[in-house]
């Protein structure tokens, strides 16, 4: 826990509160972890997906789950849109998450609030462990790379899948990371949570509420 802990002390700065509840806006103008701006990054990453692998092997994060190819989207779950999984490994179907309940967070490496609210979520994946399936999305991110360190740093080994494109900020009525969202086991959206988690106490209390795990 002491990397999750450390990343909040270097992401702290000249943040203003509004903005971190807010959350972030689009990966236009990236921010460091002093809050300082920073040019936008490449396109592309120039990182072979095989250093990917090996780099999140490294980390310890977990391969993506299996997902149901064929069940039919719920119109009140998650959307029909498939995702690659961050730094390799199976594609998952978000619509096709199934059977156990889930906190869903959606994030960046660019991010401020996304940094700050990081422990949070690994103390709460460690706490709730196989009862609640916990999945980060990397949105609008060309940086792989970067993303992986930045999951590493924060001690999350749960699963990540990429969404380069922001598929899903339009389904998820996403503003700017971060965003939590609770799922039930049979794949209903229970509560969505726009901003940052600002305590793993908000969070426990949050999916013992919507997901009747204690």
């Amino acid at each position: 826990m002491r990397r999750a802990h450390g990343l909040v002390r270097g992401s702290l700065g000249p943040l203003v509160a509004g903005v971190l509840l807010a959350g972030c806006g689009a990966p236009s103008s990236p921010v460091t972890r002093s809050g300082e701006s920073t040019t936008p990054p490449p396109p592309t990453s120039t990182v072979a997906a095989g250093d990917l692998a090996t780099q999140k092997a490294a980390a310890g994060i977990a391969d993506c789950p299996a997902s149901d190819a064929t069940v039919p989207a719920d119109p009140k779950g998650l959307p029909d849109i498939t995702l690659p999984c961050l730094g390799g490994g199976k594609e998952v179907r978000l619509a096709g998450l199934r059977g156990t309940p889930m906190v869903i967070n959606v994030w960046a490496q660019w991010c401020p609030p996304c940094r700050q609210e990081a422990p949070h979520l690994t103390e709460a994946s460690q706490q709730f462990g196989d009862r609640v399936l916990f999945l980060g999305i990397d949105i609008a991110d060309p940086l792989p790379d970067r993303a992986i360190a930045f999951a590493d740093e924060a001690g999350w080994t749960y699963p990540q899948v990429a969404d380069e494109d922001s598929r899903v900020k339009a389904p998820f009525q996403l503003t700017g990371p971060p965003m939590t969202l609770l799922v039930t086991a049979d794949g209903t959206i229970a509560y969505r949570h726009s901003g940052m988690i600002t305590s793993t106490e908000q969070l426990q209390q949050l999916i013992e509420q919507h997901l009747g795990v204690d």
